[in-house]
């Protein structure tokens, strides 16, 4: 298809992607048509010495102009519902996490916060990493956004998740990833002079690597397990 897309790796994205997809060739179908129509009807009425011609003013047709009208109205109604029902999969069917980690926006970085084995945030156990997300591969993944000075935009390229983090709000997105791997977390709204440099990354780890990971952070018999999410 579009190999300029990066790789996906969530649960939701083919989804999303099929919807890019149906809109960008429509999109495109339509644009080729109206610069042939413009490239043409520059060719054939096109100024000539002696032609003779004279322009003619016209109200057009009634019936052509309803067509073109109903036509594009009817595509953009079914876009509508097919983007809805992705829409509610993705920003109000939340499904129950097995992790939940709290992130700050700030300028110009991301701050994470994990609960620990209380599974309580702003507790004596809590873990604080700058610009890193660890989460475990195929598990479903609560991320509480909140910013501590301007609008910033959470977002996670490869796993077709965007979501504004506003001031004053906490906004839960969530998320499943589906391949272990390095992926980039970049602040998709223009939130100052260091908007260029705000970025992170996410790490998606097997179920073992993600158990080492905690064990380092959360020694035993505290960190027996992954911190427990919180509903």
């Amino acid at each position: 298809m579009l190999r300029w897309l990066p790789e996906d790796v969530s649960t939701y994205g083919p989804e999303v992607d099929r919807l890019f997809y149906i809109i960008y060739y429509l999109t495109g179908v339509v644009f080729i048509l109206v610069a042939a129509c413009l490239v043409y009807f520059l060719v054939r009425y096109r100024h000539r010495e002696g032609d003779g011609r004279r322009a003619t003013y016209t109200h057009g047709s009634t019936t052509l102009e309803i067509v073109w009208t109903v036509i594009p109205s009817l595509i953009l109604v079914v876009l509508f519902f097919m983007s809805r029902v992705t829409w509610a999969r993705i920003k109000e069917a939340v499904p129950p996490a097995a992790v939940t980690v709290q992130l700050t926006a700030k300028q110009f970085n991301w701050e994470m916060v994990y609960p620990g084995p209380d599974g309580k945030f702003d507790t004596a156990d809590d873990l604080k990493i700058d610009n890193e997300l660890h989460v475990p591969v195929n598990q479903n993944v609560h991320v509480i956004l909140q910013s501590r000075d301007v609008i910033h935009s959470f977002y996670l390229p490869n796993l077709r998740l965007r979501q504004d983090v506003v001031p004053g709000r906490q906004i839960v997105a969530w998320f499943n990833a589906t391949a272990p791997g390095k992926y980039e977390i970049p602040c998709s709204q223009l939130c100052g002079f260091g908007h260029s440099g705000m970025r992170g990354w996410l790490f998606v780890h097997t179920p073992e690597d993600y158990r080492r990971w905690v064990e380092e952070h959360w020694p035993a018999p505290a960190a027996s397990s992954p911190p427990p999410s919180k509903s």
